[in-house]
């Protein structure tokens, strides 16, 4: 009995001193509090220095167009009104255009993901043939560009004008995401992975579904990313190759017609020319800066809502792929 509760005391004992060496190492010097001070106030002005910008552009979308043109609009919002909102909803073929560049961003995006992950996987395979050649041969394409006409004749001779697949199949390769998945598989997964699917019969296809593509959610989400906002900010190819295709026209191009015919507009007015123009066209030409504004907010939007629920695969995904190329 005596021994047990010697054995009790000493466990009490031990346990008390853990627990004072515990408060001891948690509690805070003043250093560390000074540092916590400052850690937090930079951070809390980066993150607002980050937000500011869109609830600039926001509030002077809702705000009165009038104090928006003079500049009065700065950190609260005045007469507010979703009119804006409202009016560019009403620009001919805008849900249209909507969808177009919707299919375009999640096709294109999901084409450019399976392939950047098949292809990458392939070239860290050394039984490839040729693979040093044809990896070297992508990496090189990164380098050089041919230029608006040769790219243009090209799509043309291939029949890819005023279609659909224009927006689709030039972006299905692209090389820099090649990069990033080769170098991620090789940083990331083990090989002993692969050597015992194949002991067992696993054939490469079967290795890449049930393997590799799982195990490289982060920078497949890192990628797609990069995929969605190309897709969804491009314009270009809408404007040079959907000139007879008014149909197959992106969300930005509707955009940039209607701020160029806002913008046409105020030109007119600034001569005198304004007869026969409605009033409601002329509120809309008289507030260009809110347009912009509005337009902004827009096409903003949709990719602010997707990022937060991809940031997490997004920051492991590029820092693992950036270690080696």
């Amino acid at each position: 009995m005596s021994s047990m509760a010697s054995a009790a005391r000493l466990e009490a004992r031990a346990e008390r001193e853990y627990e004072k060496r515990r408060s001891r190492m948690m509690k805070k010097t003043p250093g560390d509090i000074i540092f916590n001070i400052v850690n937090y106030t930079v951070f809390a002005i980066f993150t607002i220095i980050c937000i500011f910008p869109f609830y600039y552009l926001f509030i002077n979308t809702i705000s009165d167009n009038e104090l928006v043109r003079k500049g009065l609009i700065n950190f609260v919002p005045r007469g507010i009104h979703f009119e804006n909102y409202i009016r560019l909803l009403q620009v001919n073929d805008l849900f249209g255009a909507f969808g177009i560049t919707l299919a375009r961003t999640i096709m294109g995006t999901l084409f450019m993901v399976l392939a950047s992950a098949f292809v990458g996987y392939l070239v860290t395979k050394k039984e490839m043939w040729g693979r040093s050649f044809w990896y070297r041969f992508l990496v090189i394409t990164m380098y050089f560009n041919a230029g608006i006409i040769p790219w243009y004749l090209n799509m043309a001779m291939l029949g890819l004008t005023n279609s659909f697949w224009a927006y689709i199949i030039p972006g299905i390769v692209a090389p820099y995401n090649i990069i990033l998945v080769k170098t991620y598989i090789e940083s990331a997964i083990p090989g002993e992975l692969e050597e015992s699917a194949s002991l067992d019969g696993a054939s490469h296809l079967t290795i890449f579904g049930t393997i590799i593509l799982p195990l490289s959610k982060p920078i497949l989400a890192t990628i797609a990313i990069f995929g969605a906002v190309g897709h969804w900010n491009s314009f270009q190819d809408s404007l040079i190759l959907m000139q007879s295709a008014p149909k197959l026209y992106t969300l930005q191009h509707r955009l940039y017609i209607y701020l160029n015919t806002t913008s046409n507009l105020s030109a007119l007015m600034s001569a005198g020319s304004t007869s026969g123009i409605s009033k409601s066209v002329l509120d809309s030409a008289l507030n260009g800066k809110v347009i912009k504004y509005t337009i902004a907010m827009v096409t903003i939007i949709p990719i602010l809502m997707v990022y937060p629920f991809m940031q997490r695969y997004f920051e492991k995904g590029i820092m693992i792929g950036a270690v080696k190329g």
